[in-house]
């Protein structure tokens, strides 16, 4: 140490024996120096701390799946002929009932009153072999008339009936043409484009016009595999439905691509009767009221379907999370401020929390920041705060 002492005062080294006063001030100087950052390392570190958030829950499960409309129309003309007119803006929302098309009417409306004069002719000729055969009806009972004559008479009044019933039919068949070539909405939605152009002809139940989705409500499909049915179906049974003909009514939630959009509201309502032996997967649906148009058919969504029954869940931030090897842990601080680790099991996240399914109970003290400056074994200066039943966090999850 002299040796050192002296290189460092640019003095020869004087060897063992009594320091100068100054050379004794410098000394202090670094041995202060030196032993002031260990000294200051033995402050406990600062650390927030909190109480994991306990509350009943429900396990969400997370799905991918597409919005399918309700209902879907090809809409095609039941007469042939030439179109007329064309009566809706392209992509507008239309009525059930709503005049769609219009088919040339001339032909079909001289059909109908062809069949028209048809049935004024047979209901003339029915009205007078009617009152032939009453007469000789008459005749032949008081015996001025032979039966035979009696006969004919009752021929052509049969005759005329059966003539009669084919003109009104003809009638009836030629009114429902003429009223084909007025083409309707058969539902309310949203209408495609028009696909042929006023002028063209249209043959009957093969031309494509245009279609017609229904928009309210609208329905979502995604799949399961035979794992989650399986926890579905008896938690279904807890609740006293069935899963495939939505007695369970479980109630789900889906958000589309733009984050800015909350979630839907909906309903489970339906899956399929077997599950598909190549993928090992159900077809499972959700109904979604949209009196806003928002969601559209086709569209690519995320649905959470509750996972659970309620039970009392545990709940801690994701920044208190932390890593050992293969295990993911908690550190825990007692009541004199010493760190211990905790190996946990994690479930999903739920209301921007995570949910801890094993490792704790809920009355321990967590470190919830600061986790970098503490090890397990140390002891903390703990600053404590209330963590609120929802984190902020929570709207992106």
């Amino acid at each position: 140490m002299g040796f050192m002492f002296d290189r460092v005062l640019g003095r020869p080294f004087r060897g063992p024996g009594v320091w100068p006063p100054a050379a004794a001030a410098v000394l202090l100087g670094l041995l202060l120096a030196i032993s002031g950052p260990a000294v200051a390392q033995q402050e406990p570190p600062a650390v927030t701390v909190a109480k994991p958030v306990v509350r009943e829950i429900v396990e969400d499960d997370e799905f991918v799946g597409r919005f399918q409309a309700v209902d879907e129309v090809a809409i095609r003309s039941r007469v042939s002929g030439y179109l007329d007119q064309v009566h809706f803006r392209d992509g507008a929302l239309v009525s059930k009932g709503q005049l769609l098309f219009t088919i040339d009417r001339r032909p079909y409306q001289t059909t109908y009153d062809a069949a028209r004069s048809q049935v004024d002719v047979a209901s003339s000729v029915l009205d007078f072999t009617k009152a032939q055969f009453e007469r000789a009806d008459e005749l032949a009972k008081s015996g001025n008339l032979s039966i035979s004559t009696l006969d004919d008479r009752r021929r052509e009044y049969l005759s005329a009936q059966a003539a009669f019933q084919g003109a009104t039919a003809a009638l009836q068949s030629s009114k429902l043409n003429l009223e084909f070539t007025e083409i309707k909405a058969p539902l309310s939605g949203r209408i495609d484009r028009r696909l042929v152009s006023v002028g063209n002809l249209v043959q009957s139940d093969s031309t494509l016009l245009t279609t017609i989705v229904a928009t309210d409500p609208i329905d979502f499909y995604f799949d399961i595999d035979e794992r989650i049915y399986l926890a579905y179906a008896r938690d279904a049974r807890e609740r006293g439905g069935v899963l495939q003909d939505g007695g369970s009514r479980l109630e789900v939630k889906v958000r589309i691509a733009d984050r800015g959009e909350t979630s839907f509201d909906g309903t489970l309502d339906f899956a399929e009767n077997r599950i598909d032996s190549a993928t090992g997967t159900l077809r499972t649906r959700a109904r979604f009221a949209n009196p806003d148009g928002i969601l559209q058919p086709g569209m690519f969504g995320r649905i959470n379907v509750p996972g659970s029954l309620p039970y009392k869940g545990v709940l801690i931030p994701d920044e208190a999370l932390g890593s050992d090897q293969d295990r993911r842990i908690v550190l825990v601080v007692d009541d004199a401020g010493a760190v211990s680790a905790k190996p946990v099991r994690i479930g999903p996240r739920i209301d921007g929390y995570r949910v801890i399914r094993e490792g704790l109970t809920g009355d321990e003290t967590i470190i919830i920041n600061g986790l970098m400056r503490v090890r397990p074994g140390i002891t903390v200066k703990p600053e404590l705060v209330v963590l609120p039943p929802v984190a902020e966090t929570a709207g992106s999850k």
